[in-house]
């Protein structure tokens, strides 16, 4: 099981648990494959709602890479994902979340 205070979000794909993580280097590597915009972007697509499945697949392969996975995405096209695609979807929000999420100090207004 991954560690949500680093950023981890479980996905089980084919009856397997994979950990993902959008380290700087899957942000990246995301980030030069998006279709259009940039991070932010990205980022205002999913607050909004106005996601694509082409930006789910991306940040689950960018995230799936992060936490160590050495596939491409043609490797998830007959994937079973536990859950489905809104599923997929909702991991994909939780990782954009949780790599852009500020860690709680305590210390409000510090």
């Amino acid at each position: 099981m991954g560690n949500p205070w680093r950023g981890d979000v479980d996905l089980v794909i084919d009856g397997q648990t994979h950990v993902m993580r959008l380290t700087l280097g899957a942000l990246a590597e995301l980030e030069d494959g998006l279709a259009s915009g940039s991070l932010v972007d990205l980022v205002q697509r999913f607050e909004t709602g106005g996601f694509s499945t082409r930006d789910v697949l991306a940040l689950i392969v960018a995230g799936l890479r992060g936490g160590g996975w050495t596939g491409q995405a043609v490797d998830l096209l007959s994937a079973k994902i536990e859950g489905g695609p809104m599923a997929a979807a909702r991991a994909a929000a939780e990782l954009l979340a949780r790599a852009f999420m500020l860690p709680e100090t305590g210390n409000a207004g510090v």
